[in-house]
């Protein structure tokens, strides 16, 4: 990583702990997000000046329904990607999570290019070693666990390979 912003990182990761980015980012982040998609036509995200970002495409756990949610992603060093469901620190899941339980299968759009995926829920074995890989790119970002007083569910997105045959019938 780049030292500069290594940086950058280093001095923004204390101020995402406070309270008032906790309170504030969930209420302003999305607005500001579609804001700057609509403008970079979908090229530049708010999130993704400091992190890798992607646009996480799941199925509705309850509606069925296409939603669509910018999240901060850690590449794994082997292809796939692996998301936390901090929701800054509330006590509640988001609710992409219940989607990809309900729907492991999705689709993820990063630098514009979408990839179907397959979540998998990281189990308690894996959990301390993908929390350090996270933190070596977000140092403190596992507060957000220790903070909402909830085990913060961790998923792998494994690409996979499009059904040819499927699309033909």
């Amino acid at each position: 990583m780049p030292f500069v912003l290594y940086v950058v990182r280093s001095a923004i990761a204390p101020l995402t702990h406070t309270r008032l980015f906790r309170s504030a980012a969930p209420r302003a982040m999305p607005p500001i997000e579609r804001l700057l998609k609509r403008l970079s036509r979908g090229r530049v995200q708010l999130s993704g000046l400091l992190v890798p970002s992607l646009v996480l495409h799941t199925t509705g756990a309850k509606t069925g329904l296409g939603r669509d949610t910018v999240l901060m992603y850690t590449p794994d060093g082997r292809g796939r990607a692996i998301v936390a469901g901090t929701s800054f620190a509330r006590g509640r899941h988001p609710a992409w999570t219940y989607n990809l339980l309900a729907h492991p299968a999705a689709a993820i759009s990063v630098r514009g290019r979408r990839l179907l995926v397959r979540a998998t829920l990281i189990d308690n074995a894996d959990r301390d070693e993908t929390w350090r890989r996270i933190e070596r790119q977000w140092p403190g970002y596992r507060d957000y666990e220790r903070e909402s007083g909830r085990i913060v569910r961790l998923f792998l997105l494994q690409p996979v390979r499009e059904d040819r045959g499927a699309a033909k019938a």
